[in-house]
């Protein structure tokens, strides 16, 4: 039962930092805003690290480095589709994600059952749906939908080698991940040499929206050690719901009804692979 709840409480914490996190970008830029969201979590679970004065485990929670590549340019994406598009829309195909743990326990032998099968069936026809927008000339690919899919790609590879890795150590696992993300970004932003100036007043904004994520990174690692990789990744994999209702309420965003039906199709089709 634990595992179950830590997963779900990972998909909180993620869907609200997942709707937090994109807003800022959108008005301060996506590299701009993750250079800070991903200090201010790599300080805390530091410090955090450090207070517990014991090392890893198990070296398996280096596998929190390859986690945290995927992961990142995943992240990097869903921010950079979440400029160009509705929240309502980017958020459900990231959930997609979900498909690939459920792929990699196929292949390891685990069987999915036909709840499992049913709920892929409807991420796949929901993301059809969500992804086409009416227009006068006929239907469009909507705005944000391509970079969607590649942040569903990187989140789904983000699940298999971390549930690795916390099952290891759930502490070093979660700080590997982040010293890793966060020296991704910085070398992009070495690189790329963006203006990382912003209002004082949204640096702590920021660095707080970074603990969230960082904490949905812990209690997904914490949720590993004695959780299947099939289960505990789908059930983290629930934080596009939040982020729908969010949009909702807070922005009152709404889309057309085809897309409202793909929506539904795709966030139930999460639920199912979950219920399986």
């Amino acid at each position: 039962m634990a595992p179950i709840v830590l997963a779900l409480c990972a998909s909180l914490t993620w869907g609200l930092a997942d709707f937090f996190g994109p807003l800022k970008g959108r008005t301060y830029g996506a590299l701009r805003v993750l250079v800070y969201v991903q200090l201010g979590g790599l300080v805390v679970i530091a410090v955090v690290v450090a207070i517990r004065g014991k090392g890893p485990a198990d070296w398996a929670a280096l596998f929190a480095i390859p986690a945290a590549i995927s992961g990142t340019l995943g992240l990097y994406a869903y921010y950079r589709g979440i400029a160009v598009g509705a929240i309502s829309i980017v958020a459900p195909i990231a959930g997609v994600s979900a498909v690939v743990p459920v792929v990699v326990g196929i292949i390891s032998g685990e069987r999915p059952s036909s709840w499992q099968l049913l709920g892929m069936a409807c991420t796949l026809a929901g993301v059809f749906l969500a992804a086409r927008e009416p227009a006068g000339t006929g239907p469009r690919i909507a705005a944000g939908v391509g970079l969607a899919l590649l942040a569903a790609l990187g989140f789904g590879w983000y699940f298999p080698p971390m549930h690795a890795a916390g099952n290891a150590d759930p502490w070093w696992a979660s700080f590997f991940f982040r010293l890793t993300s966060t020296t991704v970004i910085l070398t992009v932003v070495a690189i790329v040499r963006p203006s990382l100036r912003l209002p004082s007043i949204q640096i702590p904004i920021l660095a707080l929206i970074g603990i969230g994520d960082m904490l949905g990174n812990l209690l997904f690692a914490a949720a590993s050690r004695g959780g299947l990789v099939s289960v505990t990744s789908v059930l983290a994999s629930l934080y596009p719901i939040v982020t729908v209702i969010l949009a909702r309420v807070l922005l009152g965003e709404r889309v057309a009804r085809s897309q409202e039906a793909g929506i539904g199709l795709t966030l139930a089709g999460v639920a199912l692979i979950s219920a399986g």
